[in-house]
């Protein structure tokens, strides 16, 4: 097919229309920490005791490392590709195929994660009205239809799937935080705990696994970067909102675990919902329970449709360039997106539930499992971003001494990170998911090999699709 040929047959990506709010909201949605808050600091504190603040404080600072590396790429150049495309500027085709491929599995399988949890909590809020959501039938269904949503929107348009995103998390992170500031209030004098600003008893290899748990609550914070030719301002506008994002779910983060361990104390550990537990001690009235529950389920829809975005970005980015058949990298004609891609992850993510569920998993360990999958995919693709940092800095003779700090902290938390989600060896099923994961990059590079042996030219493409060469009228 000529270039002439290909321009006609692509409507391209809609350009210049998100504002920074709906591309904060991009990145935010893809943290989901309103579902996070409801589950990590629990289980941090379980190691980490009263340092759990101080692990989530520690997994922030890993993070804006990271992210200050993206965001230097990202005000360099703008794509549609994420990190695929800026691994490319250091690390060259090969580098940026794995990188492309990592934040695949990492967008895909956070996706079809959440949609356990989205599930899960749909289904606790309809048994709050009197309606019993439970049963296999009524969990498939509800994958089916939350899924459906969630695809529906991601295919409809860039804006609409990002407010969404937006309102939802609002409202969540609202509810949540309505919740919190109460049980401080309700605390009086004793919402002060200066325990948890001591290092003393505090175990040090607990704060640090806890940082672990803390990093993987930040995976997608980057998300943002995919919307190259769609933001307004991409160069600035998009830095702006990978920062800020981190920063502000980190200062949540410390803060909601701060008032988690005030008020439940020891009990943090031992409850299975902190936040129902917590809303329970300080006596909130009784309409706020369902109100409580359908903030985190609206989270977890959010992050469902998030990653979904991304997904179909890097392989329409990867079929402009060859890496995947050229019919990926064309748009819908009315709403100037991905629809081919989205309308194989969407229900790729939904059968992955389904399956599980007819097999009798619960859906929140759909998320644990799942999320754990793509979690080992996020990590590869920010330890190689970073890696190219310092490399494009280098090249380009640009100011690096921030970028080689902000690498060999990212980097070294990076494999710390993996290494401790594979030792000691943990209980089945997740104990095979590195493999699993491992797998997986395999097999995908078995494309990059063909290409690479039956199509050289095409590795001369990778990285060079950025927002002014991405045609269409978009």
């Amino acid at each position: 097919m000529t270039q002439t040929t290909e321009r006609k047959a692509d409507a391209g990506l809609r350009e210049g229309v998100m504002s920074g709010p709906e591309l904060a909201a991009q990145a935010i949605a893809s943290i989901a920490p309103s579902a996070v808050i409801a589950f990590t600091a629990a289980a941090i504190f379980l190691g980490a005791g009263n340092g759990t603040m101080f692990a989530f404080l520690l997994a922030t600072v890993v993070i804006l490392c990271v992210g200050y590396i993206v965001s230097m790429f990202a005000r360099q150049h703008a794509s549609a590709g994420s990190l695929y495309t800026y691994v490319a500027k250091g690390l060259g085709p090969t580098g940026a195929f794995a990188a492309g491929v990592a934040l695949l599995i990492g967008s895909w399988g956070i996706a079809a994660g959440s949609l356990g949890g989205a599930v899960s909590y749909a289904s606790d809020l309809l048994q709050i009205f009197g309606i019993p959501a439970t049963g296999t039938v009524w969990l498939v269904v509800l994958a089916i239809v939350i899924g459906g949503l969630a695809t529906f929107f991601t295919i409809r348009g860039i804006r609409i799937s990002a407010r969404v995103s937006l309102v939802l998390e609002l409202v969540s992170v609202f509810i949540i935080l309505v919740l919190l500031i109460a049980a401080l209030i309700w605390l009086g004098p004793d919402a002060w705990d200066p325990a948890q600003f001591s290092f003393e008893g505090v175990p040090f290899q607990g704060v640090a696994a806890g940082m672990v748990l803390g990093i993987l609550g930040f995976v997608g914070f980057s998300s943002a970067d995919a919307l190259g030719r769609e933001a307004r301002n991409p160069h600035t506008a998009i830095p702006r909102a990978i920062m800020w994002s981190a920063v502000i779910v980190g200062v949540l983060y410390v803060f909601a675990a701060y008032t988690q361990i005030a008020v439940l104390g020891d009990e943090l550990g031992e409850v299975a919902s902190p936040l129902q537990a917590i809303n329970e001690r300080i006596g909130m009235p009784g309409w706020f329970a369902p109100i409580l529950v359908f903030g985190v389920a609206a989270s977890f829809f959010a992050v469902v449709v998030a990653p979904l975005n991304v997904v179909g970005r890097i392989i329409y980015v990867m079929g402009k360039e060859g890496i995947v058949p050229e019919r990926f990298g064309r748009t819908h004609e009315t709403h100037l997106t991905p629809h081919r891609v989205l309308l194989i992850a969407g229900p790729a993510a939904i059968l992955l539930d389904v399956i599980l569920l007819i097999a009798g998993t619960h859906p929140m360990d759909i998320v644990v499992w799942v999320d754990t999958y793509a979690t080992y995919g996020y990590m590869v693709a920010y330890a190689l971003v970073a890696v190219a940092g310092v490399i494009y800095t280098r090249k380009h003779a640009m100011p690096n001494t921030l970028i080689w700090i902000a690498a060999v902290v990212a980097v070294v938390a990076m494999a710390y990170v993996f290494f401790a989600n594979v030792w000691p060896v943990p209980a089945f099923p997740i104990n095979i998911l590195p493999y699993l994961f491992i797998g997986t990059m395999l097999l995908a590079f078995l494309r990059f090999w063909w290409i690479k042996a039956n199509r050289p030219e095409v590795l001369k493409n990778v990285g060079n699709t950025h927002t002014e060469m991405l045609e269409g009228v978009g």
